[in-house]
């Protein structure tokens, strides 16, 4: 599978693990796909299905795509925003970055937020308390070479193409609204703040709003996936063993790249919940076999429990 990847970084992101997540989704398009969390928006954008509502606290995430979707921005248009401003920020280095941050933090322009996502520290997307963004400069000034522009464009080319094609709603909502309005036939794939973790993205992520989300989870008619972390070599998420247990927890390792510390750039166990069994008893146990193997290569691939 060849994963199409959005125009809008963000720690976290989900690149590599789409396609572990699409595999086990049952969604099929005759209901609506609900992500209460949007972020960078790469799964859902990878499903591709007919209907969907992309939702997320973050307004700038959400008026972007809204511009994609209104032709506001377009692959031409932002091409031609990222060669000028391009041109500038290898000029005058930093101070162009910090130049266009302040101006964002002003009028908030999406045409500033894609500059400012790409051209930022690692490939952070974080906000203060004010909802300011306060990235610090990347020290890439020549950042925007002519190919990583038209990478860029075509990122921005598919989200045009698709929300032509497809009823493709993008909304500044609460997790809790997004979530209560799904029906039976609908599908909603969570990707929170990783508690413990992601606290700095754009507001506050902590246990209430964990304990809030599995409640809700518990008790909607739809069917769901959860992103989270499970482990590390220096932790463990204990919202699993709390909130998760009656559900089926997939889990699989994977390595994060984005990160300020050396601490968050080593290896994950992923784990994705699901309120159902996307396998069958005869699968289970192929993947149980599997699971033995690939122990072996630093366990790739880990089924750590199903419902009864």
């Amino acid at each position: 599978m060849t994963v199409k990847v959005p125009p809008l970084k963000c720690q976290g992101i989900k690149t590599k693990l789409t396609e572990w997540i699409k595999d086990h989704s049952t969604y099929e398009n005759n209901g609506t796909w609900i992500e209460p969390f949007m972020g960078s928006g790469v799964v859902g954008f990878n499903v591709a299905p007919r209907r969907a509502i992309f939702a997320d606290v973050n307004p700038h995430i959400i008026n972007f795509y809204n511009a994609i979707k209104s032709g506001k921005i377009t692959a031409g248009s932002a091409k031609e925003f990222l060669e000028y401003e391009g041109a500038l920020l290898q000029k005058h280095g930093e101070s162009h970055y910090y130049s266009v941050r302040e101006r964002f933090n002003k009028e908030f322009n999406p045409f500033d937020m894609l500059f400012l996502n790409r051209a930022c520290f690692n490939g952070v997307m974080r906000f203060n308390k004010r909802g300011l963004y306060n990235v610090p400069f990347g020290h890439k000034p020549e950042r925007f070479a002519k190919a990583y522009i038209t990478k860029i464009s075509n990122q921005i080319k598919y989200v045009s193409q698709a929300t032509s094609r497809f009823d493709w709603t993008f909304t500044c909502s609460d997790f809790r609204k997004v979530i209560s309005s799904a029906s039976e036939d609908d599908f909603i794939y969570c990707d929170p703040p990783y508690l413990g973790r992601h606290v700095d993205y754009y507001n506050s992520w902590g246990e209430q709003e964990e304990q809030e989300l599995y409640a809700l989870l518990k008790d909607v008619p739809a069917k769901f996936i959860l992103s989270t972390w499970h482990s590390n070599k220096y932790r463990t998420n204990f919202a699993i063993e709390k909130y998760a247990y009656h559900f089926t927890i997939l889990t699989r390792e994977h390595f994060y790249h984005v990160g300020a510390s050396e601490k968050n750039r080593n290896s994950m166990l992923e784990a994705i919940v699901l309120n159902y069994n996307p396998l069958t008893p005869i699968d289970l146990q192929n993947e149980k076999q599997l699971t033995l193997l690939e122990r072996k290569q630093r366990e790739k691939y880990v089924l750590y429990s199903t419902p009864a």
